[in-house]
């Protein structure tokens, strides 16, 4: 019952233009006309840690409606930094995510950066997701683009993965999305406070991967779902 109030709320709200100047300006499909979104990102995207078919993405996709489609383009172990262990920009997925001509782009990557070997090239970390995100947004149409604040790291970590250099990468994320204009979604903030949904201090579980998708929801509608 709550999730068909909300896609009421969605459909009835007052339709604006997608590529409004406001990146934060509610996303209203125009009459007959499906808004495809491309969800980019690592195995956090891919869903590893959740129920098959519960990824963030999937759950969105169910909270959106199907005036909305959703694809996941998540692969695991990937890096934003070129100079990386595993880039997510020598992946197959990268040109596939443009291929689809997507009107909105959600980009969370950063998490596998915080790697040690990897963090090590932090001075390329501000260059290369510039240039990942103005690869979008020279498009044709141009995409609505967000980028996120990666999902907390809790305790120790895990994989490498550490909670230090996620709040190095923070300020700089924030600073781009001002720069470049884009949409910001807070998946931190979704998830802080509550270990729980990351059992093992990495990956969102199922109930974790659903406070994800209420969060990317909320930005792109300006309702809460």
């Amino acid at each position: 019952m709550k999730t068909r109030s909300f896609l009421a709320l969605l459909l009835s709200s007052i339709v604006l233009p997608l590529h409004a100047a406001d990146p934060m300006a509610p996303i209203v499909p125009e009459e007959g006309k499906v808004v495809k979104v491309a969800c980019v990102g690592d195995s956090i995207t891919e869903g590893a840690g959740a129920e098959p078919g519960k990824s963030y993405p999937a759950q969105l996709q169910k909270l959106l409606g199907d005036k909305l489609e959703v694809k996941n383009y998540g692969l695991g172990g990937r890096t934003m930094l070129r100079k990386g262990d595993h880039p997510y920009w020598n992946e197959g997925a990268f040109k596939e995510a443009q291929e689809y001509k997507p009107d909105v782009v959600i980009i969370m990557l950063g998490t596998n950066d915080t790697k040690p070997h990897n963090w090590q090239h932090k001075d390329d970390f501000a260059k290369d997701y510039k240039d990942f995100v103005k690869t979008f947004q020279r498009l044709k149409p141009e995409p609505r683009v967000y980028i996120c604040r990666p999902v907390p790291v809790p305790g120790e970590g895990n994989f490498g993965i550490n909670e230090k250099a996620l709040q190095e990468e923070m300020p700089v994320i924030e600073k781009i999305s001002k720069s470049l204009k884009t949409g910001l979604i807070d998946m931190y903030a979704a998830l802080d406070g509550k270990p729980e949904l990351l059992p093992d201090r990495v990956h969102p579980n199922t109930a974790g991967a659903g406070e994800m998708a209420k969060a990317a929801a909320k930005a792109l509608t300006g309702q809460a779902p």
